[in-house]
């Protein structure tokens, strides 16, 4: 009866996603969460003094319920684990200092924790709007630098932050004076606080199965017990500056914690918070606001970064846009509770993971675990040693410092990086975190203008006489365009042409402006036109111009990354209009044929309108008469109509197609109904001769390019004329040989041409 009990109440829970592993995650979660964000809180509470210091163990309990309890359910990273964490203390502990510094008379020490739950309902609610708004993969983007160098801040201020309380210096003692006046160090404190800092790198390595920060935080109580023997003071929680004390704010300084008395903070807390906007000064509400975004943006990247570690080491992939949905709404959440922001934490991410967790269950176990926690272990909270706390942080902010960033420093082309994780720390340092926040924005865009800057804007440069159309010319216009086709520049770009890169751009030009008669700039690569691109463009068909050279685009994007169509945006700009020098073709081939053809205007006589002889087919015009009659009676004459089919790939024929009048399209049918233009052959040229020569299938479409007439010579009929004319097949073999050997010579030429572009 007992077993079949347990059989069903486990696929209960099985019906429910909800396992062991889901339980014992989110327990040994709350187990690392919980510690560290009692700590975080009292490094945000801590120079408010007095009893509202304690305030700071109760914010960083709430936050670790709230969130744990809402951003699993919303978030998009299953397994991921919401907590308070160390770039929230950071951020909101320097704006409490800049807000003592600047508060004047009108700022009471009561107020600041009404302004700080401003600026974590502001995080929260940029975060959901970022997620909302699909900004979760540019949050991602901001250069690694960057984000380093914050963080590496994040760390040192936490280390500076934490030493006083290390070494039990008075709160109106700074560290400077404090480090040199031995006489106010606290024994027991430094004990302490250096127990836990051992316990906190050695457990790791000894005690797996029971998360460091526990085991750092049991052997600082134990450090303390054992000081306490020899120092009966601190054995008593009344003005007892070494540990936590009782956390009820200003209800009342020695009441231990309890339910009733938290709902009565958080009722006189929103009794004021409505009239922030009348209390305050504007100075001290644009803090806020800063703050605010400050803290937006550095959670939602603490978070993602941890959510691409967590697709790595489970081979998943998180919604990004999702997970700052539940991040936003989890850190409302929190402030309305009275509790800390917070975002996905590492540690406890990993514990979760490595325990069994692998599902939102577990992330929502972790704030009821700590829920329990709270309400049954309230009162132990008070007993909590401050530099045990310290001695934690200590670690916790020395881990979080980019060391591999000195290695930059070594690498010439990594110097500025470098450069930019220096200053933001250094920012950081010396001001606080949310100038350090705008030095690394800024810094950011300098990133981005340098890489784009770096980037070669020109991917290749041809010239006519080395790149030809897919116009198969006759020798005698290859001849000539091989002669002439230094007067056309090819000059295909990619990237983006802005500011940043179009004196670039024109320092590549600019040798060919004053003699080029076509200069064609493909844009099939290009990311982005700004308007001082265009400008630049508009000079150089200024001065194309002026000896009635062409400026010529092709592929122009109808569809840029942006959303910009590339073609209207000239438009409007009023750079492609009737009256400038400019054409504009759909792709380069187009583009290349268009500029042979105007150079080779009044080279040859050309006659396009009547049809050739036998006698004018170029490979044929050295044969002599009696040839040109025997071939005549063998050919037959064709004529189509534009689009009209020569022949289609895979059918077998042995026919070579000698074009009287026209053109001739070859076409490559592809899968998905998609075609690729191979080449066009014109007036006087031939195609068709591999079938001719092997009698196997058309390997490719043919197709009229305009009204066409053929002249039709079948193999077969052929033999049959080399039988009685023997003299005639070498000639036409020889003739048919040279010709495709100039083919082959040009598309050698070519494909020399774009190698060595």
């Amino acid at each position: 009866m007992q077993k079949s009990s347990t059989a069903e109440l486990r696929q209960k829970w099985a019906l429910t996603g909800i396992n062991s592993g889901e339980i014992f995650g989110g327990l040994s979660a709350a187990l690392v969460a919980l510690p560290s964000a009692i700590a975080f809180g009292l490094v945000v509470y801590a120079p408010l003094g007095g009893a509202i210091s304690a305030e700071g163990a109760l914010a960083g309990i709430l936050g670790t319920i709230a969130l744990g309890l809402v951003a699993p359910v919303l978030g998009g990273a299953p397994r991921l684990i919401t907590a308070p964490c160390a770039p929230a203390a950071a951020v909101l502990g320097a704006l409490v200092a800049e807000l003592i510094r600047s508060g004047g008379a009108n700022l009471a020490m009561q107020d600041i924790p009404i302004l700080l739950t401003w600026v974590a309902l502001i995080s929260g609610a940029l975060q959901f709007l970022y997620g909302y708004f699909k900004g979760g993969r540019l949050i991602k983007y901001i250069p690694y630098p960057v984000v380093a160098g914050y963080l590496s801040g994040v760390g040192v201020l936490i280390i500076l932050g934490q030493f006083p309380k290390l070494l039990g210096l008075p709160k109106q003692l700074g560290l400077g004076t404090g480090l040199f006046t031995p006489a106010a160090w606290s024994l027991p404190a430094i004990g302490v606080g250096i127990v836990a800092m051992l316990f906190m790198i050695v457990a790791p390595r000894i005690v797996r199965s029971i998360p460091a920060p526990i085991v750092a935080l049991a052997g600082g109580a134990l450090a303390y017990y054992l000081f306490s023997i020899g120092h009966p003071e601190l054995a008593t929680l009344e003005h007892n500056p070494l540990v936590i004390g009782p956390i009820t704010g200003t209800i009342a300084a020695n009441t231990e914690l309890s339910g009733p008395n938290w709902m009565t903070l958080l009722l006189n807390r929103f009794s004021a918070f409505a009239s922030v906007f009348t209390r305050f000064e504007w100075d001290q509400l644009k803090l806020v606001l800063y703050a605010g975004l400050t803290l937006s943006v550095l959670l939602s990247i603490d978070t993602l970064k941890t959510c691409v570690v967590l697709d790595a080491l489970t081979r998943s992939r998180h919604n990004s846009n999702r997970e700052l949905i539940g991040q936003g709404l989890g850190n409302l959440t929190s402030a309305l509770a009275g509790g800390m922001p917070g975002a996905g934490t590492m540690g406890a991410t990993l514990v979760n993971m490595s325990s069994g967790g692998k599902g939102r269950a577990s992330g929502v176990f972790s704030g009821i675990f700590s829920l329990l926690a709270f309400l049954l272990l309230g009162s132990l909270v008070a007993w909590v040693p401050v530099s045990a706390l310290a001695g934690i942080l200590l670690v916790v902010g020395f881990r979080m410092i980019d060391r591999n960033s000195v290695r930059l420093l070594g690498n010439r082309s990594t110097v500025f990086d470098f450069v930019v994780v220096a200053a933001v720390v250094a920012t950081a340092i010396t001001f606080n975190l949310i100038a350090a926040a705008g030095v690394g924005l800024g810094l950011a865009i300098l990133l981005f203008l340098r890489d784009q800057i770096r980037g070669n804007v020109v991917r290749r440069k041809t010239f006519g006489n080395q790149y030809f159309s897919k116009k198969r010319r006759l020798p005698s216009e290859i001849a000539i365009l091989e002669k002439n086709g230094g007067q056309t520049a090819i000059f295909e770009l990619q990237g983006s042409l802005f500011f940043g890169t179009t004196d670039q751009l024109f320092s590549e030009l600019e040798p060919y402006l004053a003699h080029c008669k076509h200069l064609i700039l493909d844009m099939k690569r290009v990311q982005s036109v700004d308007f001082t691109a265009a400008h630049m463009l508009e000079q150089i068909e200024a001065q194309l111009g002026e000896h009635e050279g062409t400026l010529i685009f092709s592929n122009l994007p109808t569809l840029l990354p942006s959303g910009k169509d590339l073609q209207q945006y000239f438009d409007q700009v009023g750079l492609v209009t009737p009256s400038r020098n400019i054409k504009v073709f759909d792709n380069l081939d187009v583009a290349v044929e268009w500029a042979e053809e105007k150079l080779l205007i009044g080279e040859l006589p050309v006659d396009e309108e009547r049809p050739l002889e036998l006698s004018e087919i170029d490979f044929l015009q050295s044969l002599p008469a009696a040839a040109h009659q025997a071939l005549r009676a063998c050919a037959n004459e064709r004529e189509l109509k534009k689009g009209e089919l020569v022949f289609s790939a895979g059918d077998r024929g042995d026919e070579i197609f000698l074009i009287r009048k026209g053109t001739v399209r070859i076409v490559l049918p592809l899968k998905g109904r998609r075609r690729h233009h191979l080449a066009t052959f014109g007036r006087g040229d031939f195609f068709g001769d591999m079938a001719f020569l092997d009698k196997g299938f058309r390997s490719a479409d043919a197709e009229a390019g305009s009204d066409t007439e053929l002249f039709c010579i079948s193999r077969e009929k052929f033999d049959g004329l080399s039988s009685t004319h023997a003299e005639l097949s070498g000639q036409v073999f020889s003739h048919l040989a040279r010709t495709l050997a100039l083919r082959l010579r040009q598309a050698d030429l070519e494909l020399r041409a774009q190698e060595e572009s």
